[in-house]
């Protein structure tokens, strides 16, 4: 691997790292806290993924998007999914519209929600699988398909998807396939014992924010292509598989308790994802290439949702989290 990168790239990441910080206090004028999760959205956004955000009600999801959506200068759309949502609620619909001066009539396409480039699906476990999978082509091919013809999506483009993780009557957990579509899953905490009063003190006055516009979307595509730029080390990479090769239970050299806990482990988008994080969250920090605590620090969002446990890990009380401490324990990098 080359460590050498252009004079422009290296001015590029010192430009992203300060610009991050913008962000940041851009966003805090109206979040208060979620710091880390406010890190992962972007650095999902940086790495051309999307996030899967769980976390009870209240605790802000919504304004969060809405508000770095308006600090990216990005076209915000919110999608409320819900039992009777169809698939064309999401995509758009053809009508039927009559030519004034001719008389003819002709079909017109009326784009749906998903034309943006944020788009949040609420509560998206509670619709249907039919139109859950009406997400899919969007995310995977930033493109839409009605009545036979295929239409661009507006680049950026990043899904954004909520669940609530205690209400579970009348919901349609996301097939496996569905969540190995989201780079992240991102969990939403309850705000410090300071932070919640914080939130209570400026929610119930007259406060009035106004938010700077700090990205554009064309230099959001360039620092995405900038990701992709970042060199990264043969240790690393294999790291990073071995990482994500210790969670599956079929391995040879797999772990006990891998073998006991886990019925499926992660596949290789994992992999993909766990470097093309670990390259973002170096750059937005300033440094020209990751290192392992990169990885580390990308492990849990980008893996939890992709390990299937079994019922002994239920048994025992175990979730996704200790069993990625416990492959993080295990397994090391090499230095």
């Amino acid at each position: 691997m080359s460590l050498v990168q252009t004079k422009s790239d290296i001015t590029q990441v010192e430009e992203l790292h300060v610009t991050y910080e913008r962000i940041q206090k851009e966003v805090s004028k109206v979040i208060i806290g979620q710091h880390k999760v406010i890190e992962l959205l972007l650095i999902s956004l940086l790495s051309s993924g999307h996030s899967l955000l769980i976390g009870v009600p209240g605790l802000a999801k919504t304004l969060l998007i809405s508000t770095l959506a308006r600090a990216l200068d990005l076209k915000f759309s919110r999608i409320q999914f819900t039992p009777d949502l169809m698939p064309s609620d999401i995509t758009g619909t053809e009508i039927i519209e009559e030519d004034r001066s001719t008389g003819k009539r002709q079909f017109r396409f009326v784009k749906g929600p998903v034309f943006a480039n944020i788009v949040l699906a609420d509560e998206i476990n509670r619709t249907p699988p039919k139109t859950q999978a009406a997400l899919l082509q969007a995310m995977q091919e930033h493109e839409v398909t009605a009545a036979g013809s295929t239409y661009k999506l507006d680049e950026p483009f990043y899904v954004l998807a909520t669940q609530n993780p205690i209400e579970q009557e009348g919901t349609y957990p996301l097939p496996e396939a569905q969540l190995d579509r989201f780079m992240f899953n991102i969990l939403v905490d309850y705000p410090s014992g300071d932070e919640e009063q914080e939130i209570v003190k400026t929610t119930t006055a007259v406060l009035e924010y106004q938010l700077n516009k700090v990205m554009s979307p064309s230099e959001i595509l360039g620092f995405q292509q900038l990701v992709r730029r970042v060199p990264v080390s043969d240790h690393l990479i294999e790291y990073a598989v071995k990482l994500v090769r210790a969670t599956r239970p079929n391995e040879n050299n797999a772990p006990a308790f891998i073998k006991n806990w886990v019925n499926w482990g992660a596949g290789p988008r994992a992999s993909q994802y766990l470097i093309l994080a670990a390259k973002t969250k170096a750059i937005i920090e300033g440094r020209p290439t990751p290192g392992p605590e990169d990885v580390r620090f990308a492990a849990y969002p980008v893996m939890r949702h992709r390990i299937v446990t079994s019922f002994n890990a239920e048994a025992d009380g175990v979730d996704a989290n200790e069993i990625i401490r416990r492959v993080l324990e295990t397994v090391k990098a090499r230095e």
